[in-house]
């Protein structure tokens, strides 16, 4: 278990360490790291997803680990208000950015191993904080630099912690 205390409130995420062993390892070494405190949601599009985990409220981006193995063929589906990681188009290059659907994200699922059916890992779900979810996807975005739907107020990742 996860607690991501945000700006908005507490969000607890389950982690299924055994569907999604090397993602849900990845993600709580960023926890003990501390890598994600002070880090926002820099896109939010309600409707599609949050996405946090990689920039610090001036919108510049956090120097990360090395790229993992996507691990989309473990059956876990993008479903609303489970966690995936983000990823550039090439499937294996996840590294600390995730996003937390906010709807029934199938065209996300894997379908086969190819560029285009590799699919977005999900790794866990939340079971506290729906509600907060729901208030980060609803806040006003607008543009800054080259990235768009970006909050006008940051919603911030105060602290992240593993639960025991």
């Amino acid at each position: 278990m996860i607690k991501l205390e945000t700006s908005m409130g507490d969000i607890v995420l389950e982690l299924d360490a055994e569907k999604a062993p090397k993602t849900a390892a990845n993600f709580v070494q960023y926890v003990e790291d501390g890598f994600y405190d002070g880090t926002i949601f820099h896109r939010v599009i309600d409707g599609f997803m949050v996405q946090g985990g990689g920039f610090d409220a001036n919108m510049v981006q956090k120097p990360t680990r090395d790229e993992i193995e996507n691990e989309a063929d473990n059956g876990l589906k993008n479903l609303k208000y489970t966690i995936a990681m983000a990823r550039t188009m090439a499937p294996h290059s996840a590294s600390s950015q995730f996003f937390i659907n906010v709807n029934d994200n199938h065209f996300l699922n894997h379908s086969g191993k190819t560029m285009q059916g590799w699919g977005y890992c999900v790794f866990g779900k939340v079971v506290e904080g729906t509600e907060v979810v729901d208030k980060i996807k609803g806040v006003p975005t607008g543009t800054s630099g080259f990235h768009e739907n970006v909050p006008t107020e940051p919603v911030t990742i105060i602290k992240a912690s593993v639960v025991k």
